[in-house]
C-alpha cells in the first residue's frame, strides 16, 4: 500500500479542522457525527486548534478497483502563538494543503506557514475554502496567493501550484469554479496526483525522527515519529541520538493511525507515521535508529519565545480555599510535565541569587528555601493563557506577574545592529499586525497604534472595510486587544504574527489606568459599588468577597485609588423623601485569564484559582505599597 503524508496549514478559523473532519467522514474515519479532531475541552470551547493531531484515511475504497493509498493527515493549529506546533510537523510530511478563506484571503499566519513550507522545498496544494460565503471572491484571493508566493521567494515550480475550491462545512470540493460535485473526491485525487509517495526504503537501516509527543497514564511518554528508512518493530532495541549524546532504549509498544484511533501493530515500514512507547526520555527532534552508525537526521529548530512572566505560589488571603495543588513543588512538577509536550515553552527553574546565598550560608531555614518563582518564556499571551487555563482546571492555584517582552542585546548580523561597536543596542520582538476595520473607525485605530510605535506598511479599502497592515513592537501590542474591541464596537478583526527581533523602540505611549484597591476585607455591597462605578470600570459584582489589597476595578485617571467596597448605607429611624432611590449597577467587566493579563499593572499579580480570577497588589497593605514606592525612588 502506498503512503502519502500531508499537513493542513492555514490562518486561524480558515477551516482546517472542519475540512479534516469532512475528509474522515467521507472515508469512514469518523463513525460518530459528534466526534471531531478538536477533542480537547478548551479547543471545543474556543473553536480553535491548539495541539496538532494525526489521523489517516484510506482512499479510494477497496471496492473501487483502483490501487488503495493510505493518506496520513496532520491537522495543525492556526494561531500564531502555537506556530511551534506547525514548524515541527512540516518536517514529517511530504507536502501541505494551504487553506485560505475565500473572503479574507491570505492573513499573517498564512504567510508564516507558507514561508516555512517553501523553505523546506514543498510544492503546496492551495485550497480556497468557504466559497459559499456571500462576501467570497475566489479570483481575487487566487491572485493574492500568487503574489504571496512570489513575495516569499517561491521558485517557478512552487508558484505553479494546483488550486482546489472547497466548501469544507458541506464536504464538497471542485477543481474549477462552477463544477458540480457532492463530495471531496476531487481534492483527494489532486493529493494523489501531486504528492509523491512517501519514500520507501525497507532494506535500509531503520531511522525515524520524533516530531510530536503524547502521554498515556499506563504507557508513560509517547512519541509520534516519521520512519524514513527500514522497518520499526515492537520490542526492538534502538539507539536515540540527541543533540549532545547517544543512548539506548527499547520500543515496548508500536501503534499505527487508523482515523483518529490508534491501532497496535508489530511492525511499521518506512514512510509511515507511527506512535511508539517505551522510551521515557525521548524528545522532539531526536533520531531513533537501529544502529549507532546511522546518520543523525537534521535537528528541528523552533523559533524562540517572545514573552516572559513569573509563576508564583498563591499567597493571597484566600489561598488554599479552592485548589488541590498549591505548593511550589507541585507547580514545578506540572511545568516539567508541560515541557515534555509543549516545545514552544521554556522554563527557568533556578532560584534567584538571594535565595542561593541564603542556602549557602547554612542558615536554619536554608534547607526549606526553594525558588520564589519560576520564570516562564512563551510565544504570546494566548500561549501562556492556555497553559494557565489547563492548570486551573486541574486544580492548581497560582499567581503570575505581568507579561513582559524579552529584550536582548544585538549581536553582529542581527537586524538593528549598527556594527559600530559603541553602545550595545537592544532588540525586542516585532509583529506584523493586520487589521480589518470599518472605515469610520480606521482613524481612531491608526492614531492609537501610531502612539504604540506601529508603522503602516500597506492599506487597502474594499466595500467600506479598510485592511491596514502595520509593523509594531510586541510591547506596543500588549494590552491593546480590549481597547481595540471597544474602539471598533466589536466590528474590527485583528491578527498578528511575530517577525523577529528588531531595534528597541523608545517612547511607546499606552493609556494608563489606575487601580481601584480595596482597603478592607468583606463582601462588596451594591450601595458602595454604585458610587464607585462613577470613577471607573468595576471587576466585581454585588456580593463578591474581597480582601485588603485586591483590585476591584480600574480608575480612568492614572493614579491608584483606595476604596471601601463593603460600606453599606447609613441607616436611621428617620424617613426622608427621595433617599431610597433604586440602585442601578452597570454590568461588571468580569475577569478571565486573558483579560487579566491584559489589564494588570506591573505592581500587581494575577491570582488564578479553579473558580476565580482576581487581580491583587504585590503589597496588600497601603503602608507596604508606600514603602515599596519610596524604596523604588531611592534606588
Amino acid at each position: 500500500m502506498e503512503i502519502r503524508n500531508i499537513a493542513i496549514i492555514a490562518h486561524v478559523d480558515h477551516g482546517k479542522t472542519t475540512l479534516t473532519d469532512a475528509l474522515m467522514k467521507q472515508n469512514g474515519g469518523l463513525q460518530d457525527e459528534e466526534i471531531s479532531m478538536d477533542s480537547n475541552a478548551l479547543e471545543k470551547e474556543r473553536g480553535i486548534t491548539i495541539y496538532s493531531k494525526n489521523t489517516s484515511i484510506i482512499y479510494p475504497s477497496a471496492s473501487s478497483g483502483r490501487p488503495v493509498t493510505k493518506i496520513n493527515i496532520v491537522d495543525t493549529p492556526g494561531h500564531a502563538d502555537f506556530g511551534s506546533e506547525v514548524e515541527r510537523v512540516l518536517r514529517a510530511v511530504d507536502s501541505v494543503l494551504l487553506l485560505v478563506d475565500a473572503a479574507e484571503g491570505p492573513m499573517p499566519q498564512t504567510r508564516f506557514v507558507l514561508k516555512k513550507s517553501l523553505e523546506l522545498g514543498f510544492k503546496p496544494i492551495v485550497v480556497i475554502n468557504k466559497i459559499d460565503k456571500p462576501a467570497s471572491d475566489p479570483h481575487r484571493v487566487h491572485e493574492e496567493i500568487l503574489e504571496l508566493f512570489f513575495e516569499l521567494g517561491a521558485n517557478e515550480e512552487q508558484a505553479n501550484f494546483q488550486t482546489v475550491y472547497a466548501i469544507g462545512r458541506e464536504g464538497k470540493a471542485f477543481r474549477k469554479l462552477g463544477d458540480k460535485n457532492e463530495n471531496l473526491s476531487p481534492l483527494l485525487d489532486v493529493i494523489l496526483e501531486n504528492v509523491s509517495p512517501a519514500s520507501i526504503n525497507e532494506n535500509g537501516k531503520m531511522s525515524a525522527q520524533v516530531f510530536n509527543l503524547g502521554y498515556d497514564n499506563f504507557l508513560g511518554r509517547l512519541a509520534v515519529a516519521r520512519i524514513y528508512s527500514g522497518k520499526m518493530s515492537s520490542g526492538s532495541q534502538v539507539f536515540i541520538k540527541g543533540e549532545k549524546s547517544i543512548r539506548g532504549g527499547k520500543i515496548t509498544k508500536l501503534f499505527s493511525f487508523e482515523g483518529i484511533n490508534r491501532k497496535e501493530v508489530s511492525e511499521a515500514t518506512s514512510g509511515d507515521i507511527v506512535l511508539l512507547a517505551g522510551i521515557p526520555d525521548i524528545y522532539i527532534g531526536e533520531t531513533i535508529s537501529e544502529d549507532e552508525s546511522v546518520e543523525q537526521l537534521p535537528h528541528i529548530a523552533i523559533d524562540e519565545p517572545t514573552l516572559s512572566l513569573n509563576f508564583l505560589v498563591n499567597d493571597s488571603p484566600f489561598a488554599g480555599r479552592e485548589g488541590k495543588f498549591v505548593t511550589s513543588r507541585q507547580i514545578k512538577e506540572r511545568l516539567e510535565k508541560e515541557l515534555e509536550i509543549n516545545v514552544g515553552l521554556k522554563v527557568d527553574f533556578s532560584p534567584p541569587a538571594r535565595m542561593i546565598e541564603t542556602i549557602r550560608s547554612g542558615g536554619d531555614q536554608g534547607e526549606k528555601l526553594g525558588p520564589s518563582f519560576f520564570k516562564i518564556y512563551g510565544r504570546g499571551e494566548l500561549h501562556v493563557a492556555i497553559l494557565l487555563e489547563n492548570m486551573r482546571r486541574e486544580g492548581f492555584e497560582i499567581q503570575v506577574s505581568q507579561p513582559e517582552v524579552i529584550i536582548k542585546p544585538a549581536r553582529p548580523g542581527d537586524p538593528g545592529h549598527s556594527g559600530e561597536g559603541k553602545d550595545i543596542e537592544m532588540l525586542e520582538p516585532y509583529e506584523e499586525l493586520v487589521i480589518d476595520v470599518p472605515m469610520e473607525f480606521s482613524g481612531t485605530v491608526i492614531e492609537k497604534i501610531s502612539r504604540r510605535k506601529g508603522v503602516i506598511k500597506h492599506m487597502t479599502q474594499k466595500q467600506n472595510i479598510a485592511r491596514i497592515i502595520f509593523d509594531i513592537p510586541t510591547r506596543g501590542l500588549l494590552g491593546y486587544r480590549g481597547e481595540f474591541i471597544i474602539d471598533t464596537k466589536g466590528e474590527g478583526i485583528m491578527s498578528s504574527r511575530v517577525m523577529g527581533f528588531r531595534k528597541y523602540a523608545d517612547g511607546i505611549k499606552k493609556r494608563e489606568y489606575g487601580s481601584m484597591v480595596s482597603l478592607v476585607s468583606g463582601k462588596a455591597v451594591a450601595f458602595s459599588l454604585a458610587n464607585l462605578q462613577e470613577r471607573g470600570i468595576m471587576y466585581i459584582e454585588h456580593g463578591t468577597e474581597v480582601y485588603e489589597g485586591m483590585v476591584i476595578g480600574n480608575v480612568l485617571k492614572g493614579d491608584d485609588m483606595s476604596v471601601n467596597p463593603t460600606k453599606g448605607k447609613q441607616l436611621t429611624n428617620m424617613r426622608a423623601s427621595g433617599t431610597d432611590e433604586a440602585i442601578h449597577l452597570n454590568p461588571a467587566f468580569v475577569l478571565n485569564i486573558e483579560r487579566g493579563l491584559e489589564v494588570m499593572n506591573s505592581d500587581e499579580y494575577l491570582e488564578i484559582t479553579p473558580k476565580s480570577v482576581r487581580i491583587r497588589k504585590k503589597y496588600l497593605t497601603e503602608l507596604g505599597r508606600v514603602k515599596a514606592q519610596r524604596d523604588k525612588k531611592r534606588n
